[in-house]
């Protein structure tokens, strides 16, 4: 039985919050499009130099180049996770609280090391630089912020959302509230993105293999955040036209 079948029932004090779920898992899906157009057309600079050119050229490119879309999305997640485990909590409790946390760990070790206003900060610095002492300065401190965004913040939060992502699919599926090829699309998501982080890691020969992971993670990702979102807009809505 749906537990949000029943209007007036111990659910339906959430339904605000399934609402607000579905908004933003829906915003995600949208942002996922234009992130993935962002790959495609804007090339990562291949040093710190060219990436300071671009922040003076542009200082919103050179924020999209540092996973500005990731950091917006992972904030619009948090209600849509919050509204997985209100809902799937009757299905498996202790599942989807664990993936509920992994994912707000998953976040928090992003953001503790994600660099890229820091960077920005920097490269105002740099342009502002009078001396080449002054320069090589600023150019040092923003390689080093940059090789711990790339070697942290990417590699470390986005394998643990994607186990995240994975639990909760994975209790989606033995539940009847969200369907199956949604519940699939997400475990289909979690699981690309880990094996993603795997092969990158391991050894060079694997990273066209991993970039091609990464992009089936985005595209299976962004099915699951569409097809949960309409569902929790589904669930949260109902209680207005009853």
């Amino acid at each position: 039985m749906d537990p949000m079948s029943e209007h007036g029932g111990p659910e339906s004090r959430w339904a605000g919050l399934f609402r607000l779920g579905g908004v933003t898992a829906l915003v995600i899906a949208a942002l996922l499009l234009v992130e993935i157009l962002v790959y495609a057309t804007l090339p990562q600079p291949a040093s710190i130099v060219e990436r300071f050119a671009v922040f003076r050229t542009n200082w919103l490119v050179g924020l999209l180049t540092l996973d500005l879309i990731g950091a917006v999305s992972y904030l619009l997640f948090v209600p849509t996770i919050l509204s997985f485990y209100m809902i799937l909590r009757r299905t498996n409790e202790a599942i989807a609280l664990v993936a509920g946390v992994l994912f707000l760990v998953g976040i928090a070790a992003f953001f503790a090391t994600n660099t890229a206003f820091p960077l920005l900060s920097l490269s105002k610095q740099y342009a502002a630089a009078s001396t080449d002492a002054d320069r090589a300065i600023f150019l040092a401190a923003g390689q080093s912020m940059l090789t711990m965004f790339n070697e942290n913040a990417f590699h470390v939060s986005y394998l643990i959302v994607s186990a995240s992502w994975l639990l909760m699919s994975l209790v989606m599926l033995r539940g009847r509230q969200f369907g199956r090829f949604t519940s699939c699309a997400g475990i289909l998501a979690g699981a690309a993105g880990m094996v993603a982080i795997v092969l990158e890691l391991s050894s060079p020969k694997t990273l066209l293999v991993a970039i091609s992971l990464y992009f089936a993670a985005i595209v299976f990702l962004l099915f699951w955040v569409a097809l949960a979102g309409r569902r929790l807009c589904q669930i949260g809505f109902r209680d207005l036209s009853e």
